[in-house]
Order: C-alpha cells, then structure tokens, then sequence
C-alpha cells in the first residue's frame, strides 16, 4: 500500500521559508474576504482573476479592454478603484466576461509568495466541498496556506484549515501540531461559527466598516463548485467534473 501524501497547515505566511513548496499543492486561504471574492467571481463568469501584490501593478492593466480592477487595504476600498474586496460586488453580471485584476492586503500576497509550489489553489467555506474533493482525487503532499492579517496569526482561516483538516485527516499523513490546533478550534466554533467569529480581530475591524454582511456570506459553506487554480499567473476554474465523487 503507497504512503498517504501530507497534509500540513501554515498558520502565517512568515513561516513559509520553513516549509518546501516544491513539488506540492499549496491551498490559500484567505477567508476574509480574498478567496472568498475570486472564487465567487469565477463562478459569476469571469474569465479569469489575476492577482497581484500591489497597487500600482494592479493600475498598470487600467487600459486594458475588459479588465476590472479593484483594491483593498486595510478592510477598505483603495480610494480611486470602483471596486474592493466584497464578494457582492461581484455578482449580478459585473464580471461576466470579464478579468478582474485584484490586489488585497494579505490574500494576493500570499498567492504570490507561493509561487514555488506544483499548484496554487483557492479555498474558501463556500468551495469547501468541491476543494476537499480536488484535494483528495489529487492526493498529493499539501500545504494549507493562512493568509493572516499582515503576517500574523488569525482565527478564520486557520478555522477553516481545521475545516478541511478534519475531512481529510485519514486519507492523507497529518501529523503537525498546527494541524491539530486548526482542527480543534475548528471543532470549538462549527456549531456556532459566527458567534465564535465575533471574537476575532478581523471580524471586528471589518463590522466597524459595516459589511457584516460580508461576514456571513463569507461562512456559508458550498454555495458554488468552482475551484479557483492558477495558472499562467491568473486564476481560472479548475476541472473538477472528474472528482466529483
């Protein structure tokens, strides 16, 4: 019988340089709301979503025919874009057809420091099932990727990397501690999720800009089967008709 592959989780993407990504699937988790928004905005038809780390690169597409352009910081809209980081910006027809060129303060970094890895994934509650699933046909060593906020420890995306932690544990090598933390704090809130929320720092930072709303949607699990894959340094839908198993 083979070896199980691994499954791993980086609580901050400052501990990234410990871990070799070569060879490996990384997943970036960025709950809150990056990961969340490209993938709602591939499922409302965009054609592709291209990240990118800062804001002056993001303006260096302004002139291209049908590319969005949209920027956050700080939980904020960046003054001058039309659009910023709300997954409800996105719906309705805005992006169909489209790219969005999007750069956030922590997710699209993290999506670039990756850069490594065999495949870049994009996870989120509301891919949950159709990303486990891609995980588990693929079965190869994988690494959960926390955005954090600005480098540092948060509460949502190591939740929801306990989240896939605890469905994939006896099909891959789970053996790190921080598996373990993510899976219990996962297993502490899912009965309440929003509730246990309400405790973390970017849930209150994101509150006091009233998108609690954002929030919500954000925790809904398997609203859409899209599973976001980089490729070529954009995002696209990967094919995942195969591991719908």
């Amino acid at each position: 019988m083979p070896d199980k592959s691994s499954l791993e989780v980086i609580l901050t993407p400052n501990l990234l340089p410990l871990y070799p990504l070569q060879g490996k699937v990384v997943v970036v988790i960025d709950v809150l709301r990056a990961t969340t928004t490209m993938t709602v905005a591939l499922d409302q038809g965009a054609t592709k979503v291209i990240p990118v780390e800062s804001i002056e690169e993001c303006l260096s597409y302004k002139d291209k025919p049908d590319h969005i352009l949209a920027g956050e910081r700080g939980g904020q809209k960046v003054e001058g874009f039309s659009y910023g980081n709300s997954p409800f910006e996105y719906m309705d027809g805005v992006v169909k057809g489209k790219t969005l060129v999007l750069t956030t303060t922590n997710g699209t970094r993290a999506i670039k420091m990756s850069s490594d890895a065999k495949e870049i994934l994009i996870g989120g509650f509301l891919n949950f099932t159709a990303l486990t699933r891609w995980l588990l046909n693929e079965s190869t060593d994988t690494v959960l990727l926390c955005s954090g906020w600005r480098d540092k420890f948060n509460l949502e995306d190591t939740i929801f990397a306990g989240a896939i932690i605890n469905t994939l544990k006896d099909y891959f090598l789970v053996d790190s501690d921080s598996a373990f933390a993510a899976e219990k704090l996962y297993l502490n809130s899912r009965r309440n999720m929003l509730h246990y929320m309400k405790q973390s720092s970017h849930y209150k930072r994101l509150a006091k800009f009233g998108v609690v709303n954002d929030i919500k949607y954000c925790l809904r699990p398997d609203l859409t089967n899209v599973v976001p894959i980089l490729k070529g340094g954009a995002l696209v839908r990967a094919d995942i008709s195969k591991d719908m198993i």
